[in-house]
């Protein structure tokens, strides 16, 4: 027989049946609920609906029939009520657990500025929104100022973010998986061909070397200034340990797992690339630490550097176009053979016959190299 309002209201210890799987359980404590019985999949479940204090009879009967309504269209009542139930992370939470599940499995030490790119780049514009409303637009809020200016960035960004929102799908945070293949076509073309990046002339160098020298000293400005010494790479830079040096002998050992062609390259000092470094010894937080870090453990941006020429106001040239100005001085004043040169920046020769036959790295010959390079650099521009 069908419930009351006044059986419910009188019902004792059990459960009480109102029709069509609806029943009220009650409580030897009195806790009254409502619970609905059904078939589903071949097999019986009990979905509770509330209790009496928040659902009438009238009410717990409409919920039932919304419940059957669900069950029919081959809905599954305990997975919606799951899905609404969750709690979806921001963006940068999103992020940070995206880097902790996968960094394990990263060889290459750029990836420790996995992270440092987010926190200059994107947490400050999109770090509060749920992952999931993450999409497209979004993520060209967060490029476009960036894209021209450093377009290396701006694309491992691109595929990072990708990184997290497949994550994100994976760990049930997103619903749909989210394609950024149309974000491109917000962007503006690069027009610049590949492997060529905007250098300055070497017969400016010089003078931005002296005006770093004379301003107080950073981490930034020390780190754009040994890059120069060296015509190393600004990742080479940024994630040197001080482990990789032997400053009584002046040389760095950059190991292969951190170099492009995979092979490890010897640099040898120059006296003001060591007299920095010393420098930066009586300063260090970690015997073992990176060097040009504020804290050892944590590299610099690898937009750092490159503010340091946007606020000297030097438009258009990358830091990794020093290494072609490095070039262009070599050639054009001194009389060292092309090979040296490129040894210097650890270039890789493309032809395989001719690489396995040039086996000397030309260390000394580099070594007067740099000494000169340095000479130059410090004499010409104050």
């Amino acid at each position: 027989m069908a419930l009351t309002v006044l059986k419910v209201k009188n019902a004792k210890a059990g459960r009480h049946v109102d029709g069509r799987g609806l029943c009220l359980l009650v409580k030897d404590s009195g806790a009254r609920t409502w619970v609905l019985r059904m078939q589903q999949d071949g097999r019986r479940r009990d979905y509770g609906l509330g209790s009496v204090a928040d659902l009438s009879l009238a009410d717990a009967r409409d919920a039932a029939a919304a419940l059957r309504r669900q069950v029919r269209t081959g809905i599954d009542p305990v997975a919606e009520r799951r899905i609404s139930r969750k709690v979806v992370p921001s963006f940068e939470t999103a992020a940070r657990n995206c880097y902790e599940a996968l960094k394990e499995g990263w060889k290459n030490r750029r990836h420790a500025n996995w992270i440092s790119s987010f926190e200059n780049h994107v947490f400050p514009i999109i770090g509060t929104r749920p992952v999931d409303a993450v999409d497209s637009s979004a993520v060209l809020e967060v490029l476009l100022p960036i894209w021209m200016e450093i377009p290396d960035t701006a694309r491992r960004i691109l595929q990072r973010i990708g990184a997290v929102l497949d994550f994100a799908h994976i760990r049930g945070w997103i619903s749909g998986e989210v394609s950024l293949r149309s974000v491109r076509k917000g962007l503006p073309r690069h027009t610049e061909k590949a492997g060529h990046f905007a250098a300055m002339p070497y017969a400016d160098v010089p003078a931005l070397v002296a005006r770093l020298a004379a301003a107080s000293p950073t981490t930034g400005r020390d780190a754009l200034r040994f890059t120069i010494y060296n015509a190393v790479r600004s990742n080479e830079t940024r994630f040197a340990v001080w482990s990789e040096f032997d400053l009584d002998k002046a040389i760095w050992t950059i190991p292969g797992e951190r170099m492009k062609a995979r092979e490890t390259h010897v640099v040898p000092l120059s006296p003001p690339a060591v007299a920095l470094l010393r420098r930066r010894w009586n300063e260090r937080t970690s015997d073992d630490g990176l060097i040009f870090s504020n804290d050892g453990q944590r590299p610099i941006s690898d937009m750092t550097m490159t503010k340091l020429l946007r606020d000297a106001d030097i438009k258009g040239v990358t830091v990794h176009g020093f290494r072609s100005a490095f070039t262009d001085w070599a050639a054009e004043t001194t009389d060292f053979p092309k090979e040296v040169a490129d040894k210097a920046l650890a270039h890789k020769l493309p032809n395989r016959v001719e690489a396995a036959y040039r086996r000397t790295d030309f260390f000394d010959k580099r070594r007067d190299l740099m000494a000169r390079w340095a000479e130059y650099l410090d004499t010409t521009g104050t």
